[in-house]
């Protein structure tokens, strides 16, 4: 029903953001990564998918185009509520998760808070003959599976998780050893402190 919102980013909380489209706010609940990418007072467009049960109406949203649509997919899997497609989708970048789906990695999916093996091996089972593979998927999940290593070592480091994220996120794919990956991210640990 709502695909896109453009307005200006009036807030900015902790799963959600609220949105000003002509004088009228809208709450949008988003996943970390997503509010990572926002700055309020900026302008912003959103893709969302309005979340209808009888007892609640939600509007869930995104920057991009492919994690509403990877959103969409998870939430179709029978026993996944809007919480746990959001926490898959804190696990990595779309282009990742759909790779570690198409690899047949339920392993990698079992990262996100809330979500054990059964449910895992369902999302797999289900969406692998409904989604697109991309080129390069065995290296993808290689890499996916040296950030969990970089992210682990981080925390046992005494970093939060959510910070642990956001600082990979943002390594280039030029570094693809551990402890390349590991030395930049503490760059960029630093770099905020």
């Amino acid at each position: 029903m709502i695909h896109t919102l453009s307005g200006k980013l009036a807030e900015k909380n902790d799963g959600y953001l609220v949105v000003e489209v002509g004088g009228i706010g809208f709450k949008v609940v988003t996943n970390t990564r997503t509010a990572a990418s926002a700055s309020a007072g900026e302008a912003a467009k959103l893709f969302t998918h309005l979340y209808v049960r009888e007892d609640k109406i939600e509007l869930y949203g995104f920057m991009d185009e492919g994690s509403l649509k990877l959103f969409e997919l998870l939430i179709s899997v029978s026993g996944i509520g809007p919480k746990s497609a959001l926490a898959i989708l804190d696990i990595d970048s779309s282009e990742n998760i759909i790779a570690a789906i198409a690899g047949k990695r339920p392993d990698i999916l079992t990262r996100a808070s809330g979500v054990g093996q059964k449910t895992a091996e369902r999302v797999v089972l289900e969406l692998q003959s409904r989604i697109k593979i991309p080129s390069g998927t065995k290296r993808l999940t290689e890499a996916m599976d040296v950030n969990q290593e970089v992210e682990e070592a981080l925390v046992g480091l005494g970093y939060g998780r959510a910070a642990a994220r956001q600082a990979i996120s943002k390594i280039g794919p030029e570094f693809k050893a551990l402890e390349e990956r590991l030395k930049q991210t503490l760059k960029n640990l630093g770099r905020r402190s």
